[in-house]
């Protein structure tokens, strides 16, 4: 839902924007305002593109990680998206994403929200992982449950008559990344 008043606020601005700057320099040049614009951002669309695969090729080449340059291509397809949409704010928005020094800012602010996240992700599973170890249960224990079907009701399960077989005690499902014990 927040993702659906997002759009429709943007749309209401954008066409707000349209309206005002018609107004103020009449029909022709807000129409060919729009037309340079978006040459001017396909133009830098195609050659920050093409930079940016030249340096994901020569990372490769190298050996070395490229997330700077993904992270950099993913921007640069943004800007291209919002070039392609009609109206000034997605255009300028989509020039600065273009733009090598502003496609940096953006980049850094987006890498430090990736690493927070990973790191309040990672505290999550140790906390759940210390409750768990706290609470007695061990890695490879099981839980008992009941499997529902898709209309809401118990699933129908064995054919009556069937016996069911359970593993005998003894037998510890193993880990394939750890080594048996014996």
């Amino acid at each position: 839902m927040p993702i659906l008043v997002l759009l429709l606020v943007a749309g209401v601005a954008e066409l707000a924007v349209l309206v005002a700057l018609g107004q103020a320099i009449g029909l022709l040049p807000t129409i060919g305002l729009l037309v340079l614009a978006a040459v001017l951002g396909s133009w830098l669309l195609r050659r920050e593109g093409r930079r940016t695969l030249g340096e994901v090729r020569e990372a490769a080449r190298m050996r070395r990680s490229a997330d700077r340059e993904i992270s950099d291509g993913m921007l640069i397809a943004a800007g291209g998206l919002l070039i392609v949409l009609p109206g000034f704010l997605s255009d300028i928005a989509g020039l600065l994403l273009l733009l090598p020094p502003t496609r940096a800012l953006v980049r850094k602010r987006m890498m430090r929200a990736a690493e927070k996240r990973a790191k309040q992700m990672q505290d999550q599973v140790w906390l759940h992982q210390q409750r768990f170890n706290r609470s007695g249960g061990r890695p490879g224990d099981f839980i008992d449950g009941e499997v529902i079907d898709e209309d809401g009701g118990p699933s129908p399960g064995p054919a009556a008559g069937t016996p069911i077989i359970l593993p005998p005690q003894s037998v510890r499902a193993e880990r394939l990344d750890e080594p048996p014990q014996r």
